[in-house]
């Protein structure tokens, strides 16, 4: 099955957050997939993700991202 493609941001509570780090943090040790929902998808990322940060600046405004990479098999 095709997926299509998407560009989304979803903003969460600190607690929710810090709940998904700590879940991302748990499979990154244990070298297992994450699975995370996202806008009513369920997004499985394997254990041979890619981790970069990111961090932008433009004026007063700043921002850090924390990516996960990776190619779906088909």
């Amino acid at each position: 099955m095709k997926k299509k493609s998407r560009d989304m941001e979803k903003r969460y509570t600190t607690a929710r957050f810090v709940a998904k780090l700590r879940r991302l943090a748990d499979a990154l040790e244990e070298d297992k997939r994450f699975a995370i929902m996202i806008a009513g998808e369920r997004i499985a990322v394997p254990a041979s993700a890619v981790f970069t940060v990111e961090h932008e600046r433009e004026g007063k405004s700043e921002e850090i991202e924390f990516q996960i990479k990776w190619t779906r098999k088909t």
